[in-house]
């Protein structure tokens, strides 16, 4: 059967490329677009607090039967879910990130019922708003997946739907066991919002501006909830006696502003500089032994490090149900908002099998899928690391070299730069290391860690290693992203491996100047293939801002990991007793079985 026969047939808009022919099945049984839409607005939901949420409904218009139901559960306001607009790629002038609840009127025509709301505080909803995943959210996920399930047109069987916050907040509703919440299909999943905040213990500035993404209607930070008015002022003013914040004019605004009304999700983030319970309640990987349902959880290749857990939570043993991961391709080379449709159709064989009971083959599929640049390919894999994999270290050399043999000479002068703070400078110094041009292709993934001994002259400072492939014309794509914070570097023994650095990020420990450390910086994983006639390269440097901040008057939102308010000089050190280097997963070759076969292939 072609493809416009298959398409004509089962229903769907596309044949996805990472289907493969060997698994998927009775795709002419899959929910077909049926039904016309019809709309419920502004419906008040009662929580067991009597505080009402406000949620729209939109469900199949026909009257006696039954469906599943997918609920969408963000802060970013329900009313713009809806709007029909064309959907636009990120270079868009008109492209809004927080519309990823989904195509609505994709799974309405399919026989689902879609719910989305606007969370307490936030939109039209009643209550209190305590910033994003609190626990107040992911009892009211609770209780709005209850009511879903008791509706006439609700057959008790309930998913989610989104992307991002979307996605995020699914893995939470999951460990609060609602009894009708049968699978959820996380895009995007990040489990530790400590390590998304402060990645490496750096504070990111990333969620400066979630505030204004958010139409919270009555925002109170957590902060003043847990500590009381004259606690809270003491943590604020303490903050203040941080160099790297009083250096920041917009963080200040933040920490002298009373009472605690502006920006109150970015204070309570600002007032946590360590792990703790604050991140714990509002972490998904300290919930997984509670959920007990079937997920599937995505995500796409991107180049900053830390917001992707897929596979720390996919490996992790007390996450013990039906799992499948799936890594798509370069996240922004993919996407278009409103309504993640170059994944509606994976999501319909997921929902359509453990909510509708149509055996679509989703589950008889390998647990793994991946995207692998550079041959651009999907594949299936079993484990994860790579059972196959070629641990490989390549060692950092003078003259800016890596290489996977060490040097052999003792006491060899570092390399060094200056971290001059940005009160003083613009200019970002940085060491880059890079591999000769390869002969022949070499495949790079899985996780990756930066064995790296170093001297600073300040008792703290931040370490960001950026990994590239670098084309023959010189042209550099960034990959990976790895961050450290020196006073975090203390290493959990029993739960780190080679390959993946665990932190103790609940202390600081600071530097003593002068001295020569090990820092062994996590760098989140990538699937690459570097083609011959390119580069692998490495840049160590203590500063990551974005190279368009200077065009935005905001500029909290782009400047990435804090930086040092204090000038630092770095040493690295990479001689025969400090062999620092970059241990990387060397796959030397796949079985052919495991590349997908595309249903329209002929291979």
């Amino acid at each position: 059967m072609n493809p416009e026969e298959l398409i004509e047939k089962t229903g769907i808009d596309k044949i996805p490329p990472y289907w493969d022919r060997r698994y998927v099945k009775n795709l002419d049984k899959l929910s077909k677009p049926v039904y016309k839409i019809k709309e419920e607005r502004d419906v008040y939901v009662p929580m067991r607090d009597g505080v009402k949420i406000c949620v729209d409904i939109f469900r199949p218009d026909v009257e006696g039967e039954k469906f599943p139901a997918l609920l969408c559960w963000a802060s970013y306001g329900k009313s713009i879910q809806s709007l029909r607009n064309t959907p636009v790629p990120v270079q868009s002038l008109v492209f809004d990130h927080t519309q990823e609840a989904g195509d609505i009127d994709f799974f309405v025509k399919r026989g689902y019922v879609i719910v989305v709301a606007d969370p307490r505080g936030i939109g039209k909803s009643e209550g209190e708003w305590y910033g994003i995943y609190c626990e107040q959210e992911q009892k009211d996920m609770y209780d709005l997946i209850e009511w879903i399930a008791k509706q006439p047109w609700c057959n008790g069987n309930v998913g989610m739907l989104g992307l991002s916050y979307f996605g995020k907040s699914q893995m939470l509703a999951a460990g609060e066991q609602p009894p009708h919440l049968k699978a959820i299909m996380p895009i995007t999943v990040s489990t530790d919002y400590y390590l998304h905040c402060y990645r490496g213990g750096i504070l990111n500035t990333y969620y400066y501006g979630f505030l204004h993404l958010c139409p919270a209607n009555n925002p109170v930070p957590e902060s003043l909830k847990l500590y009381g008015e004259d606690e809270l002022k003491r943590k604020m003013q303490e903050r203040l006696e941080d160099p790297d914040i009083r250096a920041m004019p917009l963080f200040v605004k933040i920490l002298t502003t009373w009472p605690p009304r502006f920006h109150t999700l970015f204070l309570d983030i600002l007032l946590h500089p360590l792990d703790g319970p604050f991140w714990h309640k509002r972490g998904a990987k300290y919930k997984y032994d509670k959920i007990k349902i079937p997920v599937y959880m995505l995500n796409g290749w991107s180049p900053e490090g830390g917001r992707f857990h897929g596979f720390d939570a996919y490996t992790d043993p007390r996450l013990n149900v039906p799992k499948k991961l799936f890594v798509y391709g370069t996240f922004f080379r993919v996407i278009q908002l409103p309504g993640i449709r170059f994944l509606n159709e994976e999501i319909l064989r997921w929902y359509d099998y453990w909510l509708k009971g149509i055996d679509t083959g989703i589950m008889d599929e390998p647990p793994i899928r991946i995207f692998v640049r550079g041959v651009d390919k999907y594949r299936w894999e079993y484990e994860w690391p790579l059972a196959r994999t070629k641990w490989t270290k390549f060692y950092l050399k003078r003259f800016g070299k890596l290489e996977t043999t060490p040097e052999l000479d003792e006491d060899l002068p570092p390399d060094s730069f200056t971290h001059v703070p940005p009160t003083i400078s613009t200019e970002v110094q940085s060491l880059k290391y890079s591999t000769d041009p390869l002969t022949k292709p070499l495949e790079v993934t899985g996780p990756i860690a930066l064995y790296l001994y170093a001297a600073i002259d300040q008792e703290d400072a931040n370490f960001i290693a950026k990994l590239y492939d670098v084309f023959p014309n010189g042209k550099r794509i960034p990959l990976q992203t790895g961050y450290l914070k020196a006073s975090h570097r203390t290493l959990i023994k029993e739960e780190s491996k080679p390959w993946k650095p665990v932190h103790d990020h609940t202390k600081e420990v600071p530097v003593k100047p002068g001295e020569i450390n090990e820092y062994v910086i996590e760098i989140q994983p990538i699937s690459n293939v570097f083609l011959p006639g390119h580069c692998i390269a490495l840049e160590i440097k203590s500063m990551d801002p974005s190279p368009y901040h200077m065009y935005e008057w905001n500029k909290a939102t782009m400047v990435g990991p804090l930086p040092s308010a204090k000038e630092t000089h770095y040493q690295i050190y990479r001689d025969a007793k400090h062999k620092s280097h970059l241990l990387l997963p060397i796959i030397p070759s796949s079985d052919p079985k495991l590349w997908v076969q595309p249903l329209n292939s002929t291979e």
